[in-house]
C-alpha cells in the first residue's frame, strides 16, 4: 500500500482531508505537523494515522521514505491574517513550500499544495485563477499571510512558463473562506461562521462588524464561504485526475452577505435572528475585505462536477451536528 503525505495535517482543513482519506483506505497516512500544548491534537484523536513526523525532521523523513510516498499535500502554513512577524510567515508559507516544491521537482513527486483568497487583495483585479504570470502580477495583497502565498504562486507560474516543472502532477489552490468542524484551536483566527455561531449558542445573540465602507451597509460585507467537506472532497478529486495540473479557486462561486450567514446560524438553532453591530478592530480596518466570490469556472472546466453545499445547508450540518455537542465537536 503506498503512502500520502499530508503536511498540515493536524489542522483544520488538514485534520478533515485525514478523516476522508482514512475512510477510503487505499493508503497509509503520514502526517507532518506541531501541536503544542493546545487541543489541536483533538482533530486527530479518532483518526489513526500510520505516522507522525515533526515539521524540522520533513524533508530526512522524505529522502527515507519517497519511494512508497504517491503524493503530498502542502497544507501546512502560518494562516493568521494577524501575524506581524513576516520573516516567520515567509519562512513557513514560502521559503519551506518553495524547498518542498523542488523536493517534488527533483524526485517527480506529486504535489497539492494550498494557497488562499488573500492573494487577490481587495479584489480590484477580480478573483482570476488563470495562473498567467501578468495577471499574477498584478495582485496586491492586503497581509503578509496573502502575500507570502502569492510569491509561492508566482514562483510556480515562473517556473512552469520556463519549463522547469517537471512534477507529474502540482494544483494550487485558492482556498476562499472556510468553515466547519476542527477549527477549533485558532482562536481568534476561526472562521467568522465558527465565531458568531458560537456566540449565538451561548449568548442567543451575535455580534457582526459596523462597516467602514460606505458601499456596504452594517452586516452586508460579503464572503465566499465554504465548508470544509467541500475543500476536503476537492482535494480527494485532485488525487484521483492525477492529468489535472494548475492554479484554481476553491469557494462556492457565491458570496453571502454576513446577515445571511447569521440568519442561517439562527435558523440551525431555532431561533430568532439577534444581531448587533459592533466597532471593528482598528488593527483589521485597513486590511480588511469587502467582497470576495471566488470564479470557479476553471475547475469546473478541468472536470469537477461534485458542486458545493448551500450556505443553509452546510451551517446546519456544522451547528447542529459539531458546534451543538459540547461534549465532543469533533469530526
Amino acid at each position: 500500500m503506498k503512502s500520502i503525505l499530508v503536511t498540515g495535517g493536524g489542522g483544520f482543513i488538514g485534520s478533515n482531508l485525514v478523516a476522508m482519506l482514512l475512510a477510503r483506505g487505499t493508503h497509509h497516512i503520514i502526517v507532518c505537523d506541531h501541536f503544542g500544548s493546545n487541543e489541536k491534537w483533538r482533530n486527530l484523536s479518532k483518526h489513526p494515522v500510520q505516522e507522525v513526523v515533526e515539521r524540522e525532521n520533513l524533508f530526512d523523513w522524505l529522502e527515507a521514505n519517497h519511494k512508497e510516498l504517491e503524493l503530498i499535500y502542502h497544507l501546512g502554513s502560518i494562516s493568521s491574517t494577524t501575524e506581524k512577524d513576516v520573516d516567520l510567515i515567509l519562512r513557513h508559507n514560502f521559503t519551506l513550500t518553495h524547498k518542498l516544491w523542488d523536493w517534488c521537482n527533483k524526485r517527480m513527486m506529486r504535489l497539492i499544495y494550498a494557497s488562499a483568497s488573500a492573494t487577490y487583495g481587495d479584489g480590484t483585479h477580480g478573483f482570476d485563477d488563470a495562473g498567467d504570470l501578468a495577471y499574477l502580477e498584478k495582485l496586491r495583497p492586503l497581509s503578509p499571510y496573502g502575500w507570502s502565498k502569492h510569491l509561492f504562486d508566482v514562483h510556480v507560474a515562473r517556473e512552469v512558463a520556463a519549463g522547469r516543472a517537471a512534477l507529474p502532477q502540482w494544483v494550487g489552490l485558492k482556498f476562499f473562506n472556510t468553515y466547519g468542524p476542527n477549527e477549533y484551536h485558532k482562536g481568534d483566527q476561526q472562521s467568522v461562521i465558527t465565531q458568531i455561531a458560537s456566540h449565538a449558542i451561548q449568548a442567543g445573540r451575535v455580534n457582526l462588524f459596523r462597516s467602514h465602507n460606505s458601499a456596504y451597509k452594517n452586516g452586508e460585507q460579503k464572503r465566499d464561504v465554504i465548508y470544509v467537506k467541500d475543500i476536503a472532497r476537492v482535494l480527494l478529486w485532485c488525487l484521483d485526475n492525477p492529468k489535472v495540473s494548475g492554479l484554481f479557486n476553491l469557494g462556492t462561486g457565491t458570496a453571502s452577505t454576513f446577515n445571511e450567514m447569521a440568519g442561517a446560524i439562527f435558523a440551525a438553532l431555532n431561533g430568532k435572528p439577534n444581531i448587533h453591530y459592533v466597532d471593528m478592530p482598528a488593527a483589521i480596518v485597513s486590511g480588511y475585505q469587502y467582497f470576495t466570490q471566488a470564479n470557479m469556472q476553471k475547475l469546473q472546466a478541468a472536470g469537477y462536477t461534485g458542486g458545493f453545499m448551500s450556505l443553509q445547508d452546510g451551517i446546519r450540518d456544522y451547528v447542529q451536528n459539531y458546534l451543538s455537542n459540547k461534549i465532543d465537536p469533533y469530526l
